[in-house]
């Protein structure tokens, strides 16, 4: 007799019975009429999904097994359906134990996006603007809302800072939201290409930093910011070469002093709106700093993000002659870069999930190793 994947895998049954428990509280009518409420329960029922719908696969696939064995013997059709179902049984098996595998919690969460011009001059904001067309591109293909939050551009139409935040509709499942495919995003990216301004034709390369943080929700608390701690100055918004863009001073640049984080908001139609949208983005600042702090101190850094501009510390590199990308951490590489330039970004992406669920899953393993 098989084993009961109830005691084969208790943590999907866990699983289980909280996900049914978040769907009796999502009913509630105090919890329904509750934004708040519902958006955070709404994201770990999502989450919970995938290893309620894979267990439910399995368990049904460990029941028919067992019943086709039972009518094997007086039907040859039973035997066949036993024969077939028992072949694909360890897939089905295979899939549930990846579904359990501890998910990076932020994955369903909107995403804060920061590109830098880096090295290079004039050529490396024409370069940071690149990336931020593409990345808006890639976020219109996904069905994601953008918005640029304060942008800083040059003369040519480069970008020496832009800050934008990127938000899935509704509430996705972890795999697909925001967070779970931009988080491999952050680091320095590298170009290599005949710049505008270069008159002899040579190629030239340069560098631009891109910086990822999840969206804090407004009433997570678990990051607390002290009025007394925020320095905030009010100036005009500037356009291209430092050009004022209106006439009230309604562009606000919020520092936080214990930790020096600076946030500039200028997007908004008001100066208490921008206050509002730079005091999230300071705390989501602040909360992927203690994130990154708990997984340092744990030693399991989920990703880490390159904060220097360094060309030499690079995660991609955008060779323009040869019309080729390269990832330097999984060694993707294709000959199609002025398609993913134009947003077909996503088999870029694959390729770094694919070598962090691989790397989860064999710490999986290795765990479980130890732990028999």
């Amino acid at each position: 007799m098989a084993q009961d994947p109830q005691d084969q895998f208790p943590a999907a049954q866990t699983a289980v019975e909280e996900y049914h428990d978040i769907e009796r509280q999502m009913a509630q009518p105090e919890v329904a009429s509750d934004p708040d409420k519902i958006r955070k329960l709404g994201r770990r029922h999502a989450e919970l999904g995938t290893i309620v719908t894979a267990y439910n696969t399995y368990r049904q696939m460990v029941d028919d097994l067992e019943a086709a064995k039972e009518m094997a013997s007086e039907d040859e059709d039973f035997a066949a359906e036993a024969k077939r179902l028992e072949s694909e049984l360890p897939k089905a098996e295979e899939a549930l134990r990846t579904a359990l595998i501890p998910r990076d919690p932020d994955d369903a969460r909107d995403v804060i996006m920061e590109i830098k011009a880096g090295t290079g001059g004039e050529e490396a904001a024409l370069f940071a603007g690149d990336l931020l067309r593409m990345y808006l591109r890639y976020a219109e293909k996904r069905g994601w809302t953008t918005t640029i939050q304060s942008e800083n551009t040059t003369e040519l139409g480069g970008v020496k800072d832009v800050q934008l935040a990127i938000r899935a509709k509704g509430t996705p499942a972890p795999e697909d939201g925001v967070w779970a495919s931009l988080k491999y995003e952050g680091g320095v990216h590298r170009v290599q290409r005949i710049p505008v301004t270069e008159s002899q034709g040579r190629i030239q390369t340069s560098a631009a930093g891109v910086i990822v943080f999840p969206e804090a929700d407004d009433d997570d608390d678990e990051i607390e910011i002290d009025p007394k701690d925020l320095k905030i100055d009010i100036f005009m918004s500037s356009g291209p070469g430092g050009q004022s863009v209106n006439t009230t001073y309604s562009a606000v640049r919020m520092t936080h002093i214990p930790t020096g984080i600076v946030v500039s908001m200028q997007d908004e139609k008001s100066q208490i709106q921008n206050r509002q949208a730079a005091l999230r983005v300071l705390k989501s600042r602040l909360l992927a700093m203690k994130h990154e702090q708990e997984a340092a101190e744990a030693a399991d850094m989920r990703h880490s993000q390159v904060r220097s501009l360094d060309r030499s510390e690079r995660i991609r590199t955008y060779n323009f002659p040869e019309n080729r990308i390269v990832d330097h951490r999984t060694n993707y590489k294709a000959y199609n870069l002025d398609q993913v330039l134009d947003g077909d970004l996503q088999a870029v992406i694959d390729s770094d999930i694919q070598a962090d669920e691989a790397a989860r899953l064999e710490q999986q393993k290795h765990q479980g190793a130890n732990a028999a």
